[in-house]
């Protein structure tokens, strides 16, 4: 991809971050490496929690990872505080995620608009990547987009399980190639929103020449930082998403704080169901009760 190419979406993309804005994402892009991968049983490392989730179509039981620990304690309270019991599985996106814990959920009329309700908190990110990365299975929690929440702080109740779709090795070549591009566009944002007030009057005075003079500059900075550290798959993540899958594009972007280690195939009920033009099952599927499991 040649220079100028390279400038013009970075500069699109900073447009973008300056624009601001608020929603879930919406992406339709379709680890400790576990029985989602392979068949051998869970490993439980000290300090992880089990949670079961009884669903109107089946259980699933979740594994906390210990290395999260405001995500597993926040989900351990909300569990016990009975808060996801009734909540519906509102958002569902085939070959991509499963999406509930959203309260206002609970006795939503048809076609209520969902996916914004919660608790009066958000968390702060606790993104442990490469080691926790969005295989199949996966447990992670929503959140809002960076334009409103540049901390990507969690939602205090929203989650997802990843089911997403597996990858060839050409695919997986290209996808290092747009994970190394979204890499110089977030460096290239966060220089640009450094710059902001600099843009905004050079903007303003129409000063073409000293506009495309700090957009060189950005851009060679973008370079050699994006050199300095390359986006690129750990081999468990080449593995995986060659394997079982997953939704590589949201690595490093969300806190993935757990992941399934039985009733997947519960988890593909849920994805596989028929939905409206919100995503939001046209059969209700609902959350009936979870509890914490013995280890």
């Amino acid at each position: 991809m040649n220079r100028k190419r390279i400038s013009l979406l970075l500069v699109i993309a900073a447009v973008v971050a300056l624009a601001g804005g608020y929603a879930y994402s919406r992406t339709k892009s379709k680890v400790n490496m576990t029985s989602q991968i392979t068949s051998e049983a869970p490993v439980i490392e000290k300090g992880d929690a089990l949670v079961d989730i009884k669903t109107s179509v089946g259980d699933i039981r979740v594994r906390l990872f210990g290395d999260t620990p405001a995500h597993r304690d926040n989900f351990l309270k909300l569990v016990k505080e009975k808060y996801y019991d009734g909540v519906l599985f509102h958002r569902v996106i085939n070959e991509f995620m499963v999406q509930t814990g959203d309260p206002d959920s609970k006795n939503a009329a048809e076609n209520t608009r969902l996916g914004a309700g919660g608790p009066d908190y958000t968390l702060e990110a606790e993104i442990v990547y490469p080691r926790h990365f969005h295989h199949r299975g996966a447990l992670a929690a929503a959140r809002q987009g960076d334009q409103v929440n540049p901390e990507r702080r969690s939602s205090g109740s929203q989650f997802y399980i990843v089911t997403g779709k597996a990858y060839n090795e050409q695919q997986l070549a290209q996808m290092e190639k747009q994970l190394q591009m979204a890499r110089k566009q977030e460096i290239f944002n966060k220089l640009a929103e450094e710059h902001r007030d600099s843009i905004i009057t050079l903007r303003k005075n129409r000063d073409q020449a000293s506009l495309q003079a700090l957009q060189d500059e950005l851009v060679a900075i973008t370079e050699q930082r994006a050199a300095e550290n390359p986006a690129t798959l750990t081999e468990a993540q080449k593995k995986a998403y060659a394997s079982v899958g997953g939704t590589p594009h949201l690595d490093g972007q969300y806190t993935v704080f757990g992941e399934v280690v039985s009733g997947m195939d519960v988890v593909e009920k849920i994805e596989k169901a028929q939905t409206n033009s919100q995503d939001r099952p046209l059969d209700d599927i609902r959350i009936i009760s979870m509890k914490v499991a013995k280890k």
